[in-house]
């Protein structure tokens, strides 16, 4: 009886400890499994960021520059790439606005990138997007060269310059003129200078109304014979006119 009875208990204790035994080769088997896939996964000679592909209508940023920069900064894996990170790093470029990227099985990223509308120069270093934030970007010459008009103002005051030179560009156009440049001062008083070379000093306040002055009377103001130089509109009611001297080259049309 003892015999039989030593033989049962034996039974499931092999039982036991082959099932812990092959339950050990089997959770090492998987951790193993997870090393190699990370190990592979990692390993940028198997797993590469083989194709980028650029797309938006891009005047200022190029494939090359978007390659260059997602090389540099981030690792050659597919799976290792912080796609988050590079959306962060590609809208820190100059001329991008907006970005979006993923990632596209097995080895492609997609980019999307919306640059900035330049609307003005910022006082000689920046330039001002269609909202009036300012950015640094180099503006070349050539066919993507914008011609874009010169502002000039205190720190902060980008977007208050931007509107004012919106409204006043959009009433002096009626009347077949522009602005080359505004200037905004400390204590905010408006100077403009038109394309055909007349500068206007419009004051601080009702600059509107005074430019709308400018823009009826200078109908008369071109039938003298000499070219106007600056007008003055500081005035309740009429204006103040400095004539060019012979020698100075007249722009106006």
């Amino acid at each position: 009886m003892s015999t039989k009875a030593s033989t049962s208990t034996e039974q499931p204790n092999v039982r036991f400890i082959s099932g812990m035994v092959f339950l050990l080769l089997l959770l090492a088997g998987i951790v193993y499994g997870a090393w190699a896939i990370k190990q592979w996964a990692e390993d940028e000679q198997k797993s590469p960021v083989r194709d980028i592909a650029l797309s938006g209508d891009l005047r200022f940023v190029d494939q090359k520059q978007i390659e260059s920069l997602i090389r540099r900064t981030q690792p050659g894996s597919f799976f290792e790439l912080d796609v988050e990170q590079a959306h962060q790093d590609i809208e820190r470029l100059p001329w991008v606005y907006r970005a979006s990227i993923r990632k596209r099985w097995p080895n492609s990223l997609k980019i999307y990138v919306l640059e900035q509308t330049p609307a003005a120069r910022w006082n000689d270093d920046l330039i001002l997007n269609q909202y009036g934030d300012a950015f640094e970007g180099a503006v070349g010459k050539g066919k993507a060269a914008p011609d874009l008009p010169d502002l000039f103002g205190p720190g902060g005051s980008e977007h208050t310059a931007l509107d004012g030179y919106n409204t006043m560009q959009s009433l002096l156009a009626s009347a077949g003129m522009g602005i080359d440049e505004l200037f905004l001062s400390e204590r905010f008083a408006w100077h403009v200078k038109l394309l055909n070379g007349i500068s206007l000093n419009l004051g601080r306040t009702e600059y509107i109304d005074r430019l709308q002055r400018f823009i009826d009377l200078y109908p008369l103001l071109k039938k003298n014979d000499k070219a106007v130089d600056y007008v003055d509109l500081r005035y309740d009611t009429g204006l103040a006119v400095g004539w060019k001297s012979p020698e100075q080259p007249s722009q106006e049309s």
